[in-house]
């Protein structure tokens, strides 16, 4: 693993984490956690198939690590939302960015590109299957807010107001993988996951 989540000392709590995310049936669950080796498992299953470019995997690692410390303080699991989305967007524009001119591609199009031109639904995205929810709209605008407007708002705003957005690594995780889903198919041969 490129950040070797199982290194990092997470310390006793006191409290369980509660966080918001989406459950088998339920987009608006929440989930609980009573020990560390508990979160460290759930965010470590999180990571992204090897076969997916480093640069990717890298900077999506960040966000996972900024979870996993999330353990300690949880303001700490808005900034990996941030850290996600930006791995997103460093994916999109590798996979779709040809398809725009430099001064016309940004984050909400190149979202829209993915649902659109790439013909994805919410049949292909696990989290919106497993929680019976839909996730597009965040991506064509026809639901506010859109994943762009999530990370413009926590880039030009304050990165740590209010809940974590529920299931956003899951999500962003689930639409790399979506996007580099010939990459990987490519690249198989001799690469375990």
């Amino acid at each position: 693993m490129i950040v070797d989540l199982l290194d990092i000392p997470l310390p006793r709590r006191d409290e369980p984490l509660l966080i918001p995310w989406p459950v088998q049936g339920n987009p608006s669950g929440f989930i609980r956690f009573d020990h560390a080796e508990q979160w460290r498992s759930f965010i470590v299953n999180l990571g992204l198939d090897l076969r997916i470019p480093l640069v990717v995997r890298k900077k999506y690692a960040r966000a996972q690590k900024l979870y996993l410390l999330g353990w300690i303080d949880a303001d700490l699991i808005k900034a990996g939302e941030l850290v996600a989305l930006t791995a997103l967007e460093l994916t999109l524009v590798d996979r779709y960015g040809g398809y725009f001119k430099k001064n016309d591609r940004n984050f909400a199009g190149l979202l829209r590109h993915l649902a659109t031109g790439d013909d994805l639904d919410d049949a292909q995205i696990p989290l919106a299957v497993r929680c019976g929810s839909t996730a597009i709209g965040q991506l064509t605008g026809a639901t506010i807010p859109t994943l762009a407007q999530i990370r413009n708002s926590m880039a030009h705003g304050d990165p740590f107001d209010g809940l974590p957005f529920a299931g956003l690594l899951e999500l962003v995780r689930d639409l790399i993988t979506f996007a580099y889903r010939h990459f990987i198919a490519e690249h198989s041969r001799g690469v375990s996951v």
